[in-house]
């Protein structure tokens, strides 16, 4: 039997700490800083108690106070890295023992730098994973509008409310409430700011406003500060890691662990989070939607700007770094033999390297990716890496390869930006089983005038209907029967099923997000009306209706794949479902919901869809996502896997499932 050769643990940390920052220690806090949580706790209290003022001081308090503990945390981290190194150890008896020292001695330089800084323990500043949660999630930002909006302070309510919306884009509530302080007098040509906003993401937003209007010296600027925001943002991320944790414990030893075995488990969870941190800085906060090729489409921006104002060094720099990430582009390779081309004379094509910078990204990536797996095997857990360069989005324009126009004087046209989403990678095939029975087939694709569509009825009961229907309404108060809960688990299992075999997916269909709506008539005059209560839309791309195009790019959620809505009544009036042309106006087919029908799609650009108006009463709809990309799983519905198995494992034995139905979940 071959074992397999490990390196030492104290041999391989050095290689993977990032080099460390010296800006001396962190300035010391005034006083003692206030914990968050005690802070948000003080703030939610007041806001139900009606003190607005004290809500309003006490949870920007408290998000104040968060910022500033990260901040903490992050330059300790640092300052204590450049302070403690860690060097490889030596040969011989004992030769490790000084990394270890070198170990306690950061760990202390640590503790007492938090605590010096802090103002106290850093004990006091752990909180509960609910408050973690709701943090991650800006929950906070949901109190401070509506405290904002009772003080009669619009601009910051709006501020608020768009800050929590980022993070939250599903939340229909939030949404309405943002239109309707919008179109309070003065509100319409605010600015929505994004108090949260990571620096480098608007720094890259601005970058492409500038390439999109052919102004590449201010694009070029922009990209490279996102750039540099980018990894300074890497940095810190990591330094959190290092910080205090919730580490799950690993229960494959079955033994009191070892020292080795101790700090290598600990470590490797460490090693982990920051290798993650890639994902996490590309990420839409509380959500799972990471804005995919946010490395590589710096330089494939970059690689044409810098060709554009004729710095054919630069762009070969920065197309040979893209190819890093994705080495089989034809498309770049391309542009770096033409780019070779264009050099002076004295000027060797094989010296020109990728760019440093991300070439020293990539190389700890690859080392940090290999030490994982290889520890995942030697230490006995479960790691699968993920795709963190996945091809979605990528730019997909005639002018993406210089060397197609002549360059003897020929003007290049501005690029367009993103992929037209009407384009689908996969192939498509549809009429597959429908697995249950009573199912009722209605309409396919070319019935409904489109590209993957399908209509089915029955996919409900009407006792099914009555359950879920009357669970809309209770379930908004946080509470939800058990017996439902099971139901609304069991009917978008089914669904998930019937959109896979009857679309003839090869892969596995994945939840990618899941709720339940309900849209009510409002009161008024509803003779004549013809607007919508939900736009026309795409579901992962952006609709461009004027250009006739959807482009698949951030913020749309271009990792979703098919979409599905189930109704559960038709004891209301107006809110048809309709399909229209990419010009939003068009419409292609119109279906009128009713208990047990579902409608499921294809997501991109090639079904544009919409709500018209309810007119009277309330439609309600369990609305799902699917994806078939396993990165992009709905959280949610993993931790409901979790609960279901531990409740089946329960009935167990038993001939049918009792529920009290006084339960709840």
């Amino acid at each position: 039997m071959r074992e397999r050769i490990w390196a030492p643990l104290p041999l391989l940390l050095p290689l993977l700490l990032p080099p460390p920052l010296w800006g001396g220690p962190p300035a010391l806090e005034p006083g003692p800083l206030q914990p968050f949580d005690l802070l948000y706790a003080s703030g939610v209290a007041a806001y139900y108690s009606g003190d607005y003022e004290l809500a309003v001081r006490d949870l920007e308090a408290a998000l104040r106070s968060h910022r500033r503990l990260q901040e903490i945390r992050a330059r300790c981290a640092r300052h204590c890295a450049a302070r403690r190194p860690l060097a490889p150890p030596g040969a011989g008896p004992g030769a490790e023992l000084p990394f270890f020292r070198a170990v306690l001695e950061r760990a202390r330089c640590y503790r007492s730098c938090e605590s010096q800084r802090l103002g106290g323990p850093a004990s006091r500043h752990r909180v509960s994973e609910d408050v973690r949660s709701d943090f991650q999630r800006r929950v906070p930002y949901n109190y401070l509008q509506r405290a904002y909006i009772k003080l009669n302070q619009l601009e910051k309510a709006v501020e608020a409310a768009h800050t929590f919306f980022m993070a939250n884009p599903e939340h229909m509530e939030m949404q309405q409430n943002i239109e309707n302080y919008r179109t309070m007098a003065g509100v319409e040509a605010l600015h929505l700011v994004d108090r949260e906003a990571k620096p480098h993401l608007e720094s890259y937003s601005a970058g492409v406003k500038h390439y999109e209007a052919d102004d590449f010296e201010l694009a070029i600027k922009y990209f490279e500060q996102a750039l540099r925001e980018y990894f300074s943002e890497d940095m810190e991320c990591r330094a959190l890691c290092e910080g205090p944790q919730r580490f799950e414990e690993y229960e494959y030893l079955g033994y009191k662990a070892g020292l080795y075995e101790a700090i290598a488990d600990h470590y490797m969870q460490v090693l982990v989070c920051q290798h993650e941190c890639v994902r996490e800085l590309a990420t839409r906060p509380g959500r799972l939607s990471p804005i995919e090729n946010f490395l590589p489409l710096h330089y494939d921006y970059l690689q044409f700007a810098y060709y554009r104002v004729g710095e054919y060094v630069k762009a070969l720099e920065c197309a040979k770094a893209y190819l890093l990430l994705h080495p089989d582009d034809e498309d770049v390779l391309v542009n770096v033999d033409y780019y070779e081309s264009l050099l002076d004379d004295s000027v060797d094509p094989a010296s020109i390297e990728a760019r440093e910078d991300l070439a020293m990204f990539v190389k700890r990536h690859k080392l940090e990716s290999e030490l994982i797996k290889s520890a995942a095997e030697g230490l006995g857990f479960s790691y699968t890496e993920p795709n963190y360069w996945i091809r979605y989005g990528g730019r997909q324009d005639e002018n993406r390869v210089p060397s197609g126009v002549n360059v003897e004087g020929a003007e290049v046209h501005g690029l367009s930006m993103g992929k037209k989403s009407p384009k689908i990678d996969r192939d498509l095939r549809e009429g597959g089983p429908l697995l249950y029975e009573n199912i009722t087939f209605v309409y396919n694709s070319e019935q409904l005038n489109g590209t993957q569509r399908v209509l089915l009825d029955n996919v409900l009961s009407e006792e099914q209907c009555r359950e879920l229907h009357s669970v809309a309404s209770f379930g908004y108060e946080g509470r939800v029967p058990l017996k439902s809960a099971r139901l609304f688990y069991d009917i978008s299992e089914k669904a998930r099923k019937i959109v896979e075999s009857y679309f003839m997916l090869n892969s596995t269909l994945y939840f990618s997000y899941t709720h339940m709506v309900c849209r009510t008539a409002l009161s008024g005059q509803q003779d004549r009306r013809n607007d919508l209560s939900h736009p026309i839309h795409a579901d992962n791309c952006l609709l461009d209706p004027e250009a006739n195009e959807c482009w698949k790019e951030p913020p749309a959620y271009t990792f979703r794949d098919y979409s599905a809505l189930l109704y559960m009544n038709d004891d209301f009036e107006g809110g048809e479902f309709i399909f229209t042309e990419m010009d939003a106006k068009t419409v292609t087919a119109s279906i009128k919901p009713k208990c047990g029908r579902m409608i499921s799609f294809s997501s991109g650009g090639e079904n544009p869809h919409g709500v018209k108006a309810v007119t009277k009463g309330q439609r309600c709809a369990v609305a799902l996502w699917f994806t078939l990309d396993p990165l992009y799983r709905e959280l949610e519905r993993i931790q409901a896997d979790e609960v279901i198995a531990i409740l089946d494992q329960e009935q167990q034995g038993k001939h049918e499932l009792s529920i009290n139905p006084k339960d709840e979940l």
